[in-house]
């Protein structure tokens, strides 16, 4: 149990490093993102990866003390309490059950992503729940008098009682500390001064240039010269954000949720200002050549389907987009073509008749995604400034305040 307990600890341990690095580092690359089904980040920067601004990362790191406190604590308190002991131990290890395997729901089903440090900490928790059922324990339904006794005994004996409160103290310090970083990244965010957006972060400003980190990591990326021929942005618009796409890409479903919120904002404060492209590149050997061994066999259909639904009306795009988001691990052409006739009113073989010329519209797309090149799913370029995965939604925020701020005063 101490062995699993030290190996979920450090996973738990660097997941929170990593956690914070991507909140004070908008160039951070986690050494776990490998593509677009396994990356760690894509989980922490979901709505499942921190509660009330604190990583679940850094409960697990709590859990796993709490563990080893336990085991710690079957082998030196006094005798009369040691099977006490047990009875926590399975409820601590239920409870922590319990959450790893809603986690892992939302991991694999919700997300269909997969974190390879949270698989280290669910195979470390349920090993711990499996040991624990086999030590000597108090019946469930005593532990409350358990609890009553144990703390009498615990009064009366120094070195138990400080690390029984140095482990509370710890606790409730690291998730108040985190809390804080989170907010402090937030900081970096957009203010309203003299009519236009700045960018505003006392933790991060440069005593010397008042820059801010970001800033600083912004300018230091190069800009390439990227005009899409005959769409709307060769017209003027402060800020383009072109994304390429794959309906069947977690990654891709995780950017448009954690993005969405953003654009309606500068829709609202700038209307028409900051400009969408969403551009296909379906990883997919059927339509992109370039894929030969590309995992998702439905994403030209579901490119396709896009397209049909955009020609119908901007809802219609938009419900056929969140209906292919939520559903790709079972994405097939019969099933596309069925959802597309619920949505926009298209059907099969409406589908089948305009299916080869709109791909070969895809692989125009495709054709500008290797010039730069695309190398995963999601890549966004802003301005002319290439993100491959793109960036945390705070920084991605601030990536736009910035160019709107930057194409005023060149203006």
């Amino acid at each position: 149990m101490v062995v699993l307990a030290l190996g979920g600890l450090l996973a738990a341990g660097v997941s929170t490093y990593v956690h914070l690095q991507m909140l004070t580092d908008p160039g951070y690359l986690s050494f776990c993102d490998i593509n677009a089904r396994i990356s760690c980040s894509d989980v922490y920067q979901s709505r499942y990866g921190s509660v009330a601004g604190v990583p679940v990362a850094l409960g697990g790191v709590i859990w796993f003390v709490g563990v080893l406190l336990l085991a710690f604590a079957a082998t030196s308190a006094p005798q009369e309490s040691r099977t006490n002991v047990g009875g926590y131990l399975i409820v601590w290890s239920t409870v922590g059950l319990a959450i790893s395997m809603y986690m892992a729901y939302a991991s694999f089903i919700v997300l269909q992503t997969v974190c390879l440090l949270c698989v280290a900490v669910y195979i470390a928790v349920i090993g711990i729940f499996l040991l624990a059922g086999s030590v000597p324990a108090t019946p469930l339904t005593n532990i409350p008098l358990a609890v009553i006794s144990d703390l009498g005994r615990l009064l009366r004996r120094p070195v138990g009682l400080a690390v029984c409160v140095g482990f509370i103290v710890g606790s409730f310090g690291s998730l108040v500390w985190f809390s804080g970083q989170e907010t402090a990244s937030k900081r970096e965010a957009v203010l309203q001064t003299d009519g236009r957006d700045v960018l505003a972060d006392e933790t991060l400003a440069s005593s010397d240039t008042g820059q801010s980190e970001f800033e600083r990591f912004w300018e230091s990326q190069s800009r390439i010269e990227f005009v899409i021929p005959g769409s709307k942005t060769e017209r003027r618009v402060a800020v383009v954000v072109v994304k390429f796409n794959d309906y069947q890409c977690p990654a891709c479903a995780n950017t448009d949720r954690l993005y969405g919120p953003i654009f309606d904002k500068y829709e609202s404060s700038h209307p028409g200002a900051v400009e969408q492209v969403t551009l296909d590149y379906p990883l997919d050997p059927e339509c992109n050549d370039g894929s030969s061994n590309g995992p998702h066999d439905s994403a030209c259909e579901a490119a396709v389907a896009v397209r049909l639904a955009r020609a119908v009306s901007t809802d219609a795009e938009t419900r056929m987009k969140r209906w292919l988001y939520s559903n790709q691990q079972t994405l097939s052409r019969d099933g596309i073509v069925e959802a597309l006739t619920d949505i926009a009113g298209v059907d099969g073989g409406f589908f089948s008749a305009r299916y080869d010329v709109e791909i070969e519209e895809v692989r125009r797309d495709i054709a500008l995604g290797e010039e730069l090149p695309v190398e995963a799913t999601p890549t966004y370029v802003i301005n002319g400034i290439v993100l491959k995965g793109g960036l945390a939604p705070q920084f991605f925020d601030a990536a736009i305040a910035y160019e709107l701020g930057r194409t005023e005063d060149l203006q």
